[in-house]
């Protein structure tokens, strides 16, 4: 399908997927259209053999504000005339786009180039690593109007802060997280200077997709079943786990570069 709120393209190089949420004149605000092309792209990116790593961004000086709340499931304010059913059934395209990135098994990268707030902080929550500046500023903008996180924040905000009692104060307040509090605490792997920030996430997603792919891949997925599992189950998954890369090509041509001194080329296979 076309896009017209979003950008989806290769950067750098057909290993990286880079989707930019394209409506700097609104901070990347998601209406109804920019779900349908978001929820369509991940798909897209987490079906092409091709790409090893995703990023996402936002264009102009917003990651994302968060919900255009005039023409949103449950956003359509206090004189919204649909059925409490009608309201929960537009959910469908947020459950897609998170369970979609959490889902995919390619490492995804949000570059936080500025304000995420809202549904925006739940997007940034849901990528498996975050590259931000100083400019990057969080905020769970749902309890300033009345509403619950709906892109799942309850269970992603815990997770990506590392602290529960920090969650609850942010989801109790709607108190800005800045930039150096959110590395503090572990939101943001990276803090660069901002015009550093396409160069250092670049980096990143390089180097990611010059890795294994088959060990990243499980290693995803092991990473957060295993929040899941009891320690036995966990030591199960990770003999399998083990198993398929110790019978992989990738490891043998990992052993063959460590030996004779060269970078190694992986294959996925």
């Amino acid at each position: 399908m076309p896009y017209e709120t979003i950008l989806l393209e290769a950067w750098n190089d057909e290993r990286i997927a880079r989707i930019t949420l394209n409506r700097p004149d609104r901070l990347n605000a998601i209406n109804r259209q920019m779900q349908e092309e978001l929820a369509d792209a991940i798909e897209k990116v987490a079906n092409d053999a091709t790409v090893r790593v995703v990023v996402l961004t936002g264009a102009g000086r917003a990651f994302c504000s968060g919900a255009d709340v005039g023409g949103m499931a449950g956003g359509g304010g206090p004189h919204d005339s649909r059925s409490a059913e009608e309201v929960r059934q537009g959910f469908r395209y947020p459950q897609r786009i998170i369970l979609g990135l959490h889902r995919m098994e390619k490492p995804v990268i949000g570059m936080v180039n500025g304000l995420a707030a809202g549904a925006g902080f739940d997007l940034a929550c849901a990528c498996d690593l975050r590259v931000g500046c100083p400019e990057s500023r969080f905020m769970v903008a749902f309890v300033r109007i009345g509403l619950f996180p709906g892109y799942g924040g309850t269970w992603l905000y815990p997770r990506a802060l590392g602290s529960i009692p920090k969650a609850a104060e942010l989801l109790f307040t709607g108190d800005w997280l800045e930039a150096e509090d959110a590395f503090r605490f572990g939101l943001l792997n990276r803090l660069v200077p901002k015009e550093r920030l396409e160069e250092e996430t670049l980096a990143l997603a390089t180097r990611i997709a010059d890795g294994p792919p088959i060990a990243i891949r499980l290693a995803k997925m092991m990473l957060y079943r295993g929040l899941e599992f009891d320690l036995e189950t966990a030591l199960l998954m990770a003999a399998a786990a083990e198993t398929i890369t110790l019978t992989s090509e990738d490891h043998r041509e990992g052993v063959a570069a460590f030996r004779e001194k060269r970078k190694p080329v992986y294959r996925g296979r």
